[in-house]
């Protein structure tokens, strides 16, 4: 739980998650959010992505089947699947959205092997369409995905409902709930907008 709040707090710092409880965010879904997530800012920070990458070395080793082969999701999953791979001395692939449209229309740059066990990285699970995307592509070409892996979550039922109905199991170094909990901590949030915060993130993952 302690590195959990560290890497929160320190996505809070460098602005790569800001908070609006007021809910003056719009995602390109059109939904009003108290809070805007981008990760990408942290390629900025040699401090932050070194904390990042080490958490997700720390989450490998923790598996009881160790990966071949680290894929990024593309394209904000693909610096920190590249630092992993180099922390760890694997090899590294990255997952496009869709395949290329020229060329030799690949989905998956890099080589993947038939049997390969692979982690998937990204930088955020919502819902978890486009991490799962990337699995799927995985899987059909015969690698076998250990687990997704991701910096940070809403925590949202739908994403976890989606993981499970995929059979593949999904994890990130900290999430909505302690990011919250940090901020109240911290006294950059009051009670009444943490709780302001979680009853929105609930009710968005009842829809």
């Amino acid at each position: 739980m302690h590195k959990a709040k560290e890497v929160a707090k320190a996505l809070y710092d460098i602005d790569a998650i800001q908070i609006k409880p007021d809910r003056s965010f719009t995602w390109t879904s059109g939904i009003k959010s108290p809070i805007y997530c981008d990760n990408r800012l942290t390629m900025s920070y040699p401090q932050v992505r070194r904390l990042i990458a080490k958490e997700f070395a720390r989450m490998v080793e923790q598996l009881p089947t160790k990966p071949d082969c680290i894929a990024g999701c593309a394209t904000a999953g693909i610096p920190h699947a590249a630092w992993l791979s180099e922390y760890l001395d694997l090899p590294m692939v990255y997952v496009r959205s869709k395949p290329k449209g020229h060329g030799k229309r690949n989905q998956i740059e890099g080589r993947i092997h038939q049997g390969d066990n692979v982690i998937v990285i990204e930088d955020l699970i919502s819902t978890g369409g486009s991490a799962l995307e990337s699995a799927r592509a995985l899987q059909a070409e015969g690698a076998n995905v250990l687990r997704v892996f991701a910096i940070f979550s809403y925590g949202l039922k739908k994403a976890a409902e989606q993981f499970e109905n995929a059979d593949i199991p999904y994890e990130t170094i900290t999430n909505f709930d302690i990011l919250s909990e940090t901020l109240l901590e911290n006294n950059q949030l009051t009670k009444e907008e943490k709780e302001s915060l979680i009853e929105w993130r609930d009710q968005l993952g009842a829809e």
